[in-house]
């Protein structure tokens, strides 16, 4: 079965390499097609991704203004389409990688187990292989509050607790969940596009999967903390996931259980 893999890159250029040298390397169930979004100029970048051999077809789209992460993606979708519409379609992140074995193989396997599962996720660690806290439970303002309260527990999810949304650092997703749900809301332009995804698509009916046997490092920047832009995108987007339908569905689905 086909996958196509889409990256963005807005100044990643020694870690887009470094990812797509990592992808060069799979065995078994590896991507047939790699786009990578320029979401800003990066002329060495591009030149080094066209004079380098690729075992997959390497396509660049070069962005005349930057767009928000699902807008890139979704476009990079939709591109695929034109190609020959892949069976599988994953979202990375450039500063994702794995140390193991192919981590795509145990999230095809999750999908191929559960016929209702619309997303796949692998486990993951930072650099020193940590779990990350990406499994995730409704970002409501009373839950923000209690995360980032001095001595509060990051990890929000543990035995028992189903997670309600995960980090769109590494999905695979079959191509049919993905556009029954018309892919990303572009009306996020970044931070909670994930969240409103998982919410999407568990609301139309698909499951997600966690794949135990894919592991992967994630070296999350959390900009949001560090960045009075970030910060401002971060909040704005959790005031349009607050106010839409599809947050509100949820949070009143699960205030009666």
């Amino acid at each position: 079965m086909s996958l196509c893999v889409s990256v963005i890159s807005h100044r990643h250029g020694p870690q887009v390499l470094r990812l797509l040298q990592g992808l060069a390397q799979l065995q078994g169930f590896a991507p047939q097609r790699v786009l990578v979004t320029l979401n800003v100029p990066e002329a060495a970048l591009a030149q080094s991704l066209r004079q380098s051999s690729w075992p997959f077809a390497l396509e660049l789209i070069e962005n005349p203004k930057p767009l928000g992460f699902g807008a890139n993606h979704n476009r990079a979708f939709a591109l695929d389409a034109q190609r020959g519409a892949s069976a599988f379609f994953a979202v990375l992140n450039p500063d994702v990688s794995w140390h193991q074995a192919n981590p795509f193989e145990p999230l095809r396997q999750a999908l191929q187990a559960d016929r209702q599962a619309g997303l796949a996720y692998p486990v993951q660690t930072d650099a020193q292989g940590r779990l990350q806290d990406f499994e995730r439970l409704i970002p409501t303002p009373a839950r923000l509050l209690r995360r980032y309260w001095p001595g509060s527990r990051r990890h929000e999810v543990g035995a028992g607790v189903p997670p309600e949304w995960v980090n769109a650092a590494f999905l695979l997703m079959p191509r049919a969940a993905f556009a029954a749900i018309g892919g990303f809301d572009e009306g996020y332009h970044m931070y909670c596009e994930d969240v409103d995804l998982c919410l999407r698509l568990r609301q139309a009916g698909w499951r997600m999967a966690r794949a135990n046997g894919a592991v992967i490092v994630h070296e999350a920047s959390r900009a949001s903390h560090r960045s009075a832009r970030h910060l401002a995108w971060h909040l704005s987007s959790l005031g349009r996931l607050w106010f839409r339908m599809v947050f509100k569905a949820a949070h009143a689905a699960k205030g009666k259980k």
